[in-house]
């Protein structure tokens, strides 16, 4: 059992991006077998308990099914970052906000995008997104210790507040006139996606100074792209 307010990370990579994490408070790692080269490494210096488990055991600590290569690491939630520290700087500035996305594989899944497109933070409601958890990490491969993750009470101020630091809002949907391809908008924006089915909700469109889609072949919409594979279709245009 991991203690209250803890949880554990599993698997080589989301373990390894935790431990070089400065920010990360770390409890303990458990190990079936022995640990790699580059996990013994990420360890050097740390003052962190390493337990030594059977598969068994280790297996027993975390959801089922779930693939931990290993090693599953107890840790406490990062602390967020504030929506202020997020003022644009020089380049490129990429935020995404994602409004009521709530199935941690995608959200994830969309973190580990950012983080490969130098996304500067991820933006979520408090209420409406998944907890910071095993799975969640699992599926972001090391980007949960990588890229920030803000939650606000409401979405739609949010918005607004970066629109005021400077950045543009585009959302994305289905239905829109224009695709994402045809706009330049400078460079400092924010991506808003909306949930699987539901898509944007109308008052947070009405916060986005443009809504766009991604133009699929044949007679399909943006729904028929699953959210995180629409986040990283999106970022790339974006970051282009």
């Amino acid at each position: 059992m991991s203690k209250k307010g803890t949880y554990f990370i599993y698997g080589r990579h989301a373990v390894k991006a935790a431990l070089a994490n400065p920010k990360r408070s770390t409890i303990r790692l458990l190990v079936a077998g022995k640990a790699d080269q580059e996990i013994t490494l990420a360890l050097s210096g740390k003052d962190l308990k390493i337990e030594t488990v059977s598969d068994k055991d280790l297996q027993a600590k975390l959801p089922r099914d779930a693939v931990a290569q290993g090693l599953a690491l107890e840790v406490e939630p990062l602390r967020g970052i504030a929506l202020a520290d997020l003022k644009p700087g020089s380049g490129k500035n990429l935020v995404v906000a994602l409004d009521q996305v709530t199935d941690p594989h995608n959200v994830g899944a969309i973190f580990r995008s950012a983080a490969a497109f130098g996304v500067k933070a991820i933006v979520t409601q408090d209420r409406h997104s998944p907890p910071e958890g095993g799975a969640l990490a699992k599926a972001a491969s090391g980007a949960l210790d990588a890229v920030p993750w803000i939650r606000v009470t409401n979405l739609s101020r949010a918005l607004d507040d970066l629109y005021e630091m400077g950045y543009w809002r585009i959302g994305l949907e289905g239905a829109a006139d224009k695709t994402i391809s045809e706009v330049d908008m400078g460079g400092n924006l924010v991506l808003v996606l909306g949930a699987e089915g539901k898509g944007l909700r109308q008052l947070t469109a009405e916060h986005c100074d443009l809504i766009v889609k991604i133009p699929i072949s044949g007679e399909g919409e943006i729904e028929s792209l699953n959210v995180s594979n629409a986040a990283a279709v999106a970022l790339y245009e974006l970051s282009k």
